[in-house]
C-alpha cells in the first residue's frame, strides 16, 4: 500500500514539475528524435469538425493566436479534419470563423474560439447545435451542471476502474497496464466504427468481446506464468508498468499521434432538462453506466461464478481448498475487466471530457482511477465505483475555484485527505490492507 501511494505520488510530482519547467519556446529535440506530437517546425494541433447531425464540415477556416498575434491559419479537409502548426509549446487562442460555416450550421452558445495549452493538450473541440433556450446559467445552476457532469464522468472512471480492482482483490496485482486497455480498446471500437463503417453501439459490443480475449490473453500469456514461476507482487508491478509504456507506444505506432473521433453521435443538440443542459449521448452513457454496473453488482451477489470471486477475493487459499477452481475464477475477472475496460474507453471518448480517441487518453485516466480504487478501498468493487463517484463529482465541481487545467487536483486532495484518516479506505478493510 506505501509503495503504491508512493509510485502514485511521484507520477503527480513528475508530472507537475514538467509542466512547470516546461519552456515558452520550441523545445530542441536531440538528433534523430522528435516528440509524438511535435514536428520539426513546430507542434501539431488537431481536431475534427461535425455538425449536430454528426456530419463532417469541410473548407471551415481556423486561426490561432498567441498573445493577441496571429500564429497560423488552416482549413478543414472533407472529413472535417484540420491540424494547424504552431511554433511552440504554450497558451494559443484558437478561433473558429463563423463565415466559412456551411448554412444553417450553428456553434454551440456561441462559443467559437478556444484557448488551449500546446504541447500539453493538442486537441482542440468546437461544439456545434442550436442553443438551447431559457438556460439557467446562475451560480446553482452552474453547480448543478457539474455535478452532473461529476456523476457522468464517475461512473465513466468507475467502469474502467472495476476490473482493475476485481484484478487487485483476486490476485494482488496493481496493475499500470490498465489504462492502456481503455485505450485499445476504444482505439479498436474507432477502427471498427469508422473504418469498417459499423454503427457504433455494435462496434463497441465488438470491441469489448475483442477487449474480453485481450485480458485473457494477458493472463494466460504474462501474468499466470510469472505467478507460477514464484514472481513475487513487486516483480508483477514493475512488469505491468514496463507492459504499459510498451502497449502506449505501441498503439501509438498503429493508431498514430493524431485525435479522431467516432463517425456517430459526435455532435448532438443539448437538451433541457430543468436546470440542467445534457446531449442524448451523455445521457445514453449515465444510463449505460448505471445498468452495467448494477449487472455487475448482480453477478457478483446473484451468480456461482460471482460468488467464487469474492471468496478467491477474500482469502485465495481457503477458496482452492473449499474445491473452487482458482486460475478459472482469475482468467474470468481478465476478461471481465478487459470488456468493462473497452466500455469505458469508448464513453470517455464520446464524453465532452475528451470528445476523441487518443493514444495517452487511457493513461491520463489511470492516475484517476487508482484515486478511486485506493479511496473506496482496494480489492473491493463496490468501494471502486464509490470511490470513483467522488472523485468526478469533486473533478468537475473544482473548477469553480480552480483553473481548467487543475481540475484533477480536487480529486487528488480528497484522496489525501481521506486516507490519512482512514488509510484502508471508505470500504477497504483493515485485514486486507494489512
Amino acid at each position: 500500500m506505501g509503495l503504491l501511494i508512493t509510485l502514485l505520488g511521484a507520477l503527480v510530482l513528475s508530472g507537475t514539475a514538467a509542466a512547470a519547467t516546461a519552456p515558452a519556446g520550441p523545445v530542441p529535440a536531440s538528433p534523430g528524435a522528435v516528440a509524438p506530437f511535435q514536428q520539426a517546425d513546430g507542434i501539431d494541433v488537431s481536431g475534427t469538425l461535425r455538425n449536430q447531425d454528426g456530419q463532417p464540415l469541410p473548407d471551415v477556416r481556423i486561426t490561432a493566436e498567441r498573445d493577441g498575434a496571429p500564429a497560423g491559419e488552416t482549413r478543414s479537409e472533407a472529413n472535417g479534419r484540420w491540424t494547424l502548426t504552431v511554433p511552440g509549446a504554450g497558451s494559443y487562442l484558437f478561433r473558429l470563423d463563423e463565415a466559412s460555416l456551411p448554412p444553417g450550421t450553428e456553434v454551440l452558445q456561441g462559443e467559437t474560439t478556444r484557448e488551449v495549452t500546446a504541447g500539453s493538450l493538442n486537441t482542440v473541440v468546437f461544439r456545434f447545435g442550436a442553443e438551447v433556450e431559457g438556460t439557467d446559467t446562475g451560480g446553482f445552476a452552474t453547480f448543478l451542471r457539474l455535478l452532473v457532469d461529476g456523476i457522468r464522468f464517475g461512473l465513466v472512471i468507475g467502469i474502467s476502474a472495476v476490473g482493475l480492482s476485481l484484478i487487485f482483490g483476486t490476485t494482488g496485482l496493481t496493475n499500470f497496464a490498465h489504462g492502456e486497455m481503455v485505450t485499445i480498446g476504444a482505439v479498436i471500437a474507432w477502427f471498427i466504427n469508422v473504418g469498417g463503417g459499423v454503427q457504433l453501439i455494435p462496434a463497441t459490443i465488438v470491441a469489448m468481446l475483442i477487449g474480453a480475449l485481450l485480458g485473457a490473453a494477458n493472463e494466460l500469456g504474462i501474468w499466470r506464468r510469472l505467478r507460477r514461476r514464484g514472481a513475487g507482487l513487486i516483480a508483477q508491478l514493475v512488469v505491468s508498468i514496463g507492459l504499459s509504456i510498451a502497449l502506449r507506444y505501441l498503439v501509438l505506432i498503429i493508431f498514430g499521434g493524431r485525435s479522431e473521433s467516432f463517425a456517430d453521435y459526435t455532435g448532438q443538440t443539448v437538451r433541457n432538462y430543468g436546470p440542467v443542459a445534457l446531449t442524448d449521448k451523455d445521457l445514453s452513457a449515465i444510463v449505460i453506466a448505471i445498468v452495467v454496473l448494477v449487472a455487475v453488482a448482480l453477478l457478483l451477489q446473484k451468480t456461482r461464478i460471482g460468488k467464487a470471486m469474492r471468496a478467491v477475493s477474500d482469502n485465495r487459499d481457503l477458496a482452492a481448498s473449499s474445491g473452487i477452481d482458482v486460475d478459472r475464477v482469475v482468467l474470468f475477472v481478465w476478461m471481465l475487466g478487459g470488456a468493462l475496460a473497452t466500455l469505458g474507453g469508448v464513453l470517455f471518448a464520446l464524453s465532452e471530457l475528451s470528445s476523441t480517441v487518443q493514444y495517452e487518453m487511457g493513461f491520463r485516466l489511470l492516475l484517476l482511477m487508482f484515486a478511486g480504487v485506493i479511496l473506496g478501498g482496494l480489492g473491493t468493487a463496490y468501494g471502486a465505483l464509490l470511490g470513483c463517484l467522488i472523485v468526478g463529482i469533486l473533478v468537475q465541481l473544482s473548477t469553480l475555484v480552480l483553473p481548467l487545467d487543475l481540475k484533477y487536483l480536487g480529486g487528488l486532495a480528497v484522496l489525501i485527505v481521506i486516507l490519512v484518516f482512514r488509510p484502508q479506505g471508505l470500504l477497504g478493510s483493515r485485514a486486507r490492507i494489512g
